[in-house]
């Protein structure tokens, strides 16, 4: 047995580093995708490849662990672990990478590579699971088996996403909606600025985020129902990090409505306070996202701000489509004269979730 299958890279509308704070989230999946080629072996040996990363892995699924294999193998090994430590019957695959969500830009090249994966085992083993069972075999791949403490909205929105539309996920009850979100119809895009700067989630910096919030939520319980009254009383080396985390979730609130409304174009400054707070409170911006984010701004978006864990990667810009090629030339231009490699910049139309190709 034997097949393709593909999954989503995201953007993240609005909804930074909380959730793994029983926060709110508003993913979109983008067109980008990572395609897998799957076989089925008789055995329980993995072998694994590709043609965006460098290296192999062929080895046992007893072999796989916390920190084995290492690299891009640890995302798909992870997810076969995870799901045989639920008691799945899973046996040995053959694994090729033929495609790419853009690695390291902050799109969850990460997230979409488990659930291609996912969604093929799940196949070939004919598991018949429930996607929400798949995307948190994803969560603890990558966070067990690659050591990466990254929160579910990845994963979730890889695997459940529907064309024209926005995922709000809830991190504490687990629950999603559909939200409207066709920027195209409203007369505008939401570009992709990716930096060229590149990051790794499991350099510690990370880590180091969601230690602050897990401690701050220690002492005045969940976020989630926390006032900035609460947050002023936390040790002045956490509070930033827990007011992004109450702030952000706030202002998912009112993107939300404001999209239910009909009313995207009015989401642009609140992209703007979240970058505001992310660079500020988070402190997990780049002078690179904040150069593009300001010069989209200042070339006519409606709103920016940076996506995904930070220290690199991309930046959204909410633009009018009449703006578009004015915005890409501005930036471009800014990276040019800051003597910065040229960032790639492009429409992200919000695409459907993960699925089987042929």
């Amino acid at each position: 047995m034997s097949g393709t299958w593909s999954a989503p890279g995201r953007v993240n509308i609005i909804g930074e580093h909380v959730d793994y704070a029983e926060g709110l989230c508003l993913p979109f999946a983008i067109a980008e995708r990572t395609v897998v080629q799957v076989s089925r072996r008789d055995d329980e040996r993995l072998h694994l490849s590709s043609d965006f990363e460098q290296g192999t892995f062929d080895g046992e699924l007893s072999e796989i662990g916390p920190g084995t294999p290492k690299g891009w193998a640890g995302y798909v090994a992870g997810v076969l672990w995870a799901l045989r430590a639920a008691g799945h019957r899973v046996g040995g695959i053959d694994l090729h990478v033929t495609a790419s969500v853009p690695l390291g830009a902050g799109l969850s090249s990460s997230a979409a590579l488990e659930c291609a994966t996912a969604i093929a085992v799940d196949e070939l083993f004919e598991l018949h699971l429930p996607r929400t069972e798949l995307a948190a075999a994803c969560v603890r791949a990558e966070n067990e088996v690659v050591g990466a403490a990254t929160g579910g909205m990845d994963q979730a929105v890889s695997l459940l996403a529907t064309a024209g539309h926005a995922l709000l996920i809830d991190t504490r009850s687990g629950d999603t909606r559909q939200v409207p979100f066709a920027p195209a119809e409203a007369g505008l895009a939401v570009l992709v600025i990716d930096t060229k700067v590149r990051h790794a989630l499991a350099d510690g910096q990370y880590g180091k985020r969601r230690a602050a919030v897990e401690e701050a939520v220690a002492r005045i319980g969940s976020l989630r129902d926390a006032d900035l009254a609460a947050v002023a009383t936390l040790p002045p080396q956490i509070r930033p990090r827990a007011r992004h985390v109450v702030t952000e979730i706030a202002r998912v609130q009112e993107a939300v409505a404001l999209l239910e409304a009909g009313r995207l174009a009015e989401i642009g400054p609140l992209l703007d306070a979240s970058h505001a707070s992310l660079a500020g409170d988070f402190e997990v911006s780049s002078p690179e996202l904040d150069l593009a984010v300001e010069t989209a701004r200042v070339a006519g978006a409606l709103g920016a701000r940076m996506v995904g864990g930070g220290f690199g990667g991309s930046a959204i810009a909410l633009t009018p489509l009449d703006r578009v090629d004015a915005v890409s030339h501005a930036v471009r231009a800014a990276f040019a004269a800051s003597g910065l490699a040229e960032p790639d910049v492009r429409i992200a139309e919000p695409s459907a979730g993960a699925a089987r190709d042929q």
